[in-house]
């Protein structure tokens, strides 16, 4: 129990993060983080480092997590979109900003989800591919071709640099 504190406060703000860029609703990223934790303290005994790095299994509750908080959602809502970005009303004094904000979702939308996903946990979350790949249940190359693929979308389109102001602004 003691080591799992350890693990908690190493963990904690990035899986909080990790799910925020889910979620952006602070008291239900608080909700769903605290949950992420109680699962993996319920389900310790299972991890299985030959499998791959806690982290990885960590992070995967909290990615089921988010999906399970949006599959009880009593209204409807498209899984698929719950990478939303941002709220306007974080943006509001920035007219700029929200436009770019809006350059990036609208470019984002052009990729399929595993790719969406991918870039997210790789800029975002600073994941390694392997860790991607543990979490995603994909083959480390295949994360990395979905990744490079996903970038060279996304450089067509020029809004690489837009993602990664978003990415600096969020911080």
């Amino acid at each position: 129990m003691q080591n799992f504190g350890g693990l908690y406060d190493f963990y904690a703000d990035k899986i909080y993060r990790f799910i925020y860029f889910r979620v952006r609703h602070k008291e239900t990223v608080e909700d769903l983080t605290s949950q992420t934790f109680f699962k993996a303290l319920e389900n310790i005994k299972t991890f299985d480092s030959a499998k791959g790095q806690f982290s990885s299994w960590l992070y995967r509750i909290a990615k089921n997590t988010v999906i399970d908080h949006y599959r009880s959602q009593k209204r409807h809502l498209d899984i698929d979109n719950f990478w939303d970005l941002s709220t306007e009303e974080n943006l509001e004094y920035d007219v700029q900003v929200k436009e770019k904000i809006r350059k990036v979702k609208e470019h984002l939308k052009n990729l399929d989800r595993e790719q969406r996903e991918i870039i997210m946990m790789k800029i975002w979350d600073g994941l390694t591919h392997r860790e991607i790949s543990e979490i995603l249940g994909k083959s480390e190359p295949s994360v990395k071709m979905n990744f490079s693929r996903a970038l060279g979308k996304l450089r067509k389109g020029e809004i690489l640099a837009l993602i990664l102001l978003y990415f600096l602004i969020s911080q």
